[in-house]
C-alpha cells in the first residue's frame, strides 16, 4: 500500500524524468528538493525514519552514487538523486529501493538495445524503482524464506 507522503519524491522524480528524456541533463535542484522534503517530512514527524537513519541513508546513497558514476554506470544527476533518496529511505530501504532501481533499468536497457540506442535516460528507472517499492514496500521480505 501506497504511503501518501511518498507521492513528493515520486512528483519530483516524475518532473526529473521528463527533463532527463527532453535533455538529456537534470537540474541540481531536482535532488536538493528530494532531500529538503525528506528533511522536512522527517522534522515534522510525517515520514516515520531517525535522524539517524536519514543520515545513514544519504551516506549510503552517496558512496552508491558515487561508486556507481565512478565506474560509468550513472550520470551525475544520477548519482545526487541516489543521495537524496538515502535521506529518505535510509540504510535498510535504499538497497531494496536500487534493487527495484536496477530491474527497471535493465527492462530500459532491453528497450534501449532492441531500438539500436547505447546510452539511456536513466531517471526514469530510478523513477519506476520508487513507484515498485512505494507500492509494494514488503515483497522482497515477502520472498524470504
Amino acid at each position: 500500500m501506497l504511503n501518501w507522503i511518498l507521492l513528493i519524491p515520486i512528483v519530483l522524480l516524475a518532473a526529473a524524468s521528463i527533463q532527463d528524456l527532453r535533455t538529456r541533463e537534470v537540474s541540481d535542484g531536482f535532488s536538493v528538493a528530494i532531500a529538503t522534503s525528506a528533511v522536512v517530512c522527517i522534522a515534522f514527524g510525517w515520514w516515520p525514519l531517525s535522524w539517524a537513519g536519514c543520515g545513514l541513508g544519504g551516506l549510503i546513497g552517496i558512496i552508491l552514487g558515487v561508486m556507481l558514476f565512478t565506474f560509468g554506470r550513472f550520470g551525475g544527476a544520477d548519482a545526487k538523486l541516489t543521495a537524496a533518496l538515502g535521506l529518505w529511505f535510509g540504510p535498510l530501504m535504499l538497497p531494496l529501493v536500487m534493487v527495484w532501481v536496477a530491474l527497471a533499468g535493465a527492462v530500459l536497457a532491453g528497450i534501449a538495445y532492441a531500438r539500436g540506442k547505447k546510452e539511456l535516460a536513466y531517471v526514469p528507472a530510478i523513477l519506476a524503482g520508487v513507484i515498485l517499492h512505494a507500492t509494494m514496500p514488503n515483497l522482497w521480505i515477502s520472498l524470504t524464506p
